[in-house]
C-alpha cells in the first residue's frame, strides 16, 4: 500500500502540537484531489464487467467484422460499385472509433451507464431501420448502417473497454483481450454465418437483418445490467481536477503510438471486407466464400487471447509491434492464395495475427497513461485518431481495385501499412511505454 507524505502545513512537533499554520491553498487543493481507485484485480464485479464487455463487443465490433457479407451482397446485387459500397462499412467503423473521444470523456466524468444506454438504443434502432431499407437504395443503407449503427456503437465501445481498467491491474491486458476476443471474435463468427444463410436463403434481406437485430438486443440488455464502474457517478463525484487534454497531446510516446496505430489500421480491414469477394470472383468455392469471414474471426479468437496473456508478462507493445509486422507479411501472401486449401490457411493465420493487433491496442494505450483517471480520454483520443484510417482505408483499397479490376495495388497498399508500427519500438520514446503498471 502506498503512503503519502504530509504537506508542510500538517507537520507536528514531538509533543503532538502543531508547529506550523495550515496553508489554506494547499488544503483546498488536497480536498480537490481525486480519490485513489482501489483495483481488486478480480472478483465478481470484475468478471461481470468482462461479460458485459463481451456482449457489447459481440454486438458492435463483431457485427462490423461481418461487413464482408454485406459487401458481397450489395456489390453483386447492384447497389453501387465495390468502392462505394465499402464506404458504408468504413463509415460505420469510422464513427465507432471517432465517437470514442466524446464517449471516453463522458466515461471519465462519470457518465458510463448513460453513454452505454443511449448507444444501445440508437444501435438497435438503426439495425431495425436497416431491415426496412431497400438493398438497392444506397442512401438508405448508408444512413442506417453507416451513420446510425456507427454512432450507436461508438458510444459503447470505449466505455466498455475502459471500464475493464477499473477492475484489473496485473491482468489488464488479458481482461481487455478477453473482451475483444470473445466479443468481436465470437460475434464475427456467428453473424457472418447467420447473415449468409438468411440473406441468401428463403428468409431474405429484411427478416435476415431483423433476426440479427433481436440477437443484438438481447446481448445489449445483458451488458447494461451487469457492467459496473469503480468510479463514482457524475452526481456523486466531488469537484476535482480533470484530465488535461493539452498535456496528453504533448506526450511524445503517446503521439508516436497514435501515428503507428493509424498506419496499421489503415490497411487492416482490407482482408475482412474483400476476402469473400476475392473467393467468389476467383471461382474457388461458393460455399467456402460464405465461411471465409467466419474463419477469419474464429482464428482471431485465439489471436486476441494468447498474445494478450504474453503481453501481461513482457509488455503490450513488445507483442503489438511483431504481430503487426507478421499480419502485413501475410497480406502479401494473398498473391499465392489461389486454391481452397490456401484460402483456409491464409484465413486462419491472418485472423490470428490481425486479431492480436486489434486486441493489443487498448492495453498498449493504457500502458502510456499516467493514472487510471485518464485512461478513458487517452483511449478515446486513440480511437478518434484511428477512426480516420477506418474511414479512408477500405474505400482507397476499393478504388485501387476498381481502377483496373486488379488486386495488385490494394494488396501492396494494405501490406505496407501494417509494417509502420514497428518504427515506434526503435524510437527513444518507446522506453516510456509502461507507465501504468
Amino acid at each position: 500500500m502506498s503512503t503519502e507524505k504530509p504537506f508542510a502545513g500538517d507537520e507536528k512537533s514531538l509533543d503532538g502540537v502543531n508547529t506550523t499554520t495550515p496553508d489554506p491553498t494547499i488544503a483546498q487543493e488536497t480536498s480537490r484531489a481525486p480519490a485513489a481507485v482501489i483495483i481488486p484485480d478480480g472478483g465478481l464485479q470484475a468478471w461481470l464487467s468482462v461479460l458485459g464487455g463481451f456482449c457489447v463487443l459481440t454486438a458492435t465490433f463483431g457485427y462490423s467484422n461481418s461487413f464482408g457479407v454485406y459487401q458481397d451482397y450489395y456489390a453483386l446485387s447492384g447497389a453501387s460499385s465495390s468502392s462505394n459500397v465499402s464506404w458504408i462499412g468504413s463509415l460505420q467503423l469510422f464513427l465507432m472509433f471517432f465517437v470514442g473521444l466524446p464517449a471516453g470523456k463522458l466515461f471519465d466524468q462519470g457518465y458510463f451507464h448513460h453513454s452505454l444506454a443511449v448507444g444501445s438504443v440508437l444501435y438497435v434502432f438503426s439495425m431495425f431501420m436497416l431491415s426496412l431499407a431497400h438493398p438497392h437504395k444506397y442512401y438508405q443503407l448508408m444512413l442506417a448502417q453507416g451513420v446510425g449503427m456507427g454512432l450507436g456503437s461508438g458510444l459503447m465501445l470505449v466505455p466498455s473497454m475502459s471500464v475493464q481498467a477499473h477492475h484489473w491491474r496485473r491482468r489488464r491486458s488479458l481482461a481487455m483481450g478477453i473482451v475483444m476476443t470473445e466479443g468481436s471474435g465470437v460475434g464475427g463468427l456467428i453473424y457472418p454465418i447467420m447473415l449468409n444463410r438468411l440473406l441468401h436463403g428463403r428468409v431474405g434481406f429484411a427478416w435476415g437483418v431483423r433476426a440479427t437485430a433481436f440477437l443484438t438486443l438481447g446481448l445489449l440488455i445483458i451488458a447494461n445490467c451487469v457492467m459496473t464502474t469503480r468510479l463514482p457517478s457524475a452526481k456523486q463525484r466531488p469537484p476535482g481536477p480533470k484530465a488535461d487534454v493539452k498535456s496528453i497531446l504533448a506526450d511524445g510516446p503517446f503521439l508516436l503510438l497514435l501515428a503507428g496505430a493509424f498506419l496499421v489500421l489503415w490497411g487492416m480491414f482490407y482482408v475482412y471486407f474483400y476476402l469473400q469477394l476475392w473467393v467468389n470472383l476467383h471461382d474457388l468455392s461458393e460455399t467456402l466464400g460464405f465461411y471465409t469471414i467466419a474463419i477469419l474471426n474464429a482464428a482471431s479468437i485465439f489471436g486476441r487471447t494468447i498474445p494478450n496473456m504474453i503481453a501481461d508478462r513482457v509488455g503490450a507493445f513488445n507483442v503489438f509491434a511483431p504481430v503487426c509486422l507478421i499480419a502485413g507479411a501475410l497480406v502479401f501472401a494473398m498473391f499465392g492464395v489461389t486454391s481452397v486449401g490456401a484460402v483456409i490457411v491464409f484465413s486462419i493465420l491472418y485472423g490470428f495475427f490481425s486479431g492480436a493487433a486489434i486486441a493489443l491496442m487498448p492495453p498498449t494505450v493504457a500502458s502510456v497513461a499516467n493514472s487510471v483517471h485518464e485512461i478513458g480520454l487517452r483511449l478515446g483520443l486513440a480511437y478518434f485518431t484511428v477512426s480516420f484510417a477506418m474511414l479512408t482505408g477500405t474505400p482507397i483499397v476499393g478504388a485501387l481495385y476498381d481502377l483496373h479490376d486488379a488486386w495488385f495495388r490494394p494488396i501492396v497498399f494494405s501490406g505496407v501499412r501494417h509494417s509502420h508500427c514497428h518504427f515506434y519500438r526503435s524510437s527513444p520514446a518507446y522506453s516510456c511505454s509502461n507507465r501504468l503498471s
